[in-house]
């Protein structure tokens, strides 16, 4: 078996007490089927090389927690919690829908040190490329329990990326750009993310 070292990026809260959208409820678990994910990931032939995106088999699903649930109408089946630098409105937890399958979102570090946002990050730089035995080959971006309609990008995720924070979005066409919005709208429109 290759030597796999996997980091979490600075961003990733689903391994968290609580979190706001996935949460990873059994990690030990969780990080072993990642690790055998990548290593028979290509992660060479990706649009972005070095960015990929890991179905984990169904056993991961009893893993982790869904990261929505159905829209609701009712203001108490919601909390405010400051997620992602603002203040938001997060369906309870509680309400999360079945997991319907399991991703991860997986960066070599040659990838994850090239992204826009990494990069502008002086200490996460730091923390990734500082020589040693804890040097990672892999990091782990995020969890994503699904639920439901495949989920789009979040609405500030697609704003972000498209104003420079991710390399993918530099090579989206027009058409693409504009199919993404509409997703984004629609599906947020019937669905709520999750909070503790």
């Amino acid at each position: 078996m290759p030597d796999i070292r996997l980091a979490h990026a600075n961003i990733l809260t689903a391994f968290h007490g609580w979190t706001v959208g996935t949460k990873v409820l059994d990690p030990t678990r969780l990080t072993d089927l990642i690790c055998d994910a990548i290593v028979t990931y290509d992660f060479a032939s990706q649009r972005i090389p070095g960015q990929g995106f890991l179905m984990l088999p169904d056993a991961a699903r009893e893993m982790v927690s869904a990261g929505v649930g159905p829209r609701s109408n009712r203001a108490d089946d919601y909390v405010t919690r400051f997620w992602r630098d603002h203040v938001g409105c997060y369906l309870r937890r509680k309400f999360a829908a079945a997991v319907d399958g399991v991703a991860a979102i997986i960066y070599t570090k040659d990838a994850y040190i090239a992204d826009p946002d990494v990069q502008a990050d002086a200490a996460e730089m730091l923390r990734i490329t500082t020589p040693g035995p804890g040097c990672p080959t892999h990091v782990l971006v995020a969890v994503l329990a699904f639920a439901g309609p495949k989920p789009p990008l979040s609405p500030g995720r697609f704003v972000a990326n498209l104003a420079g924070g991710n390399r993918e979005s530099q090579v989206w066409s027009g058409d693409e750009i504009r199919a993404k919005a509409k997703d984004i709208i629609d599906y947020n429109s019937a669905w709520s993310v999750v909070a503790d």
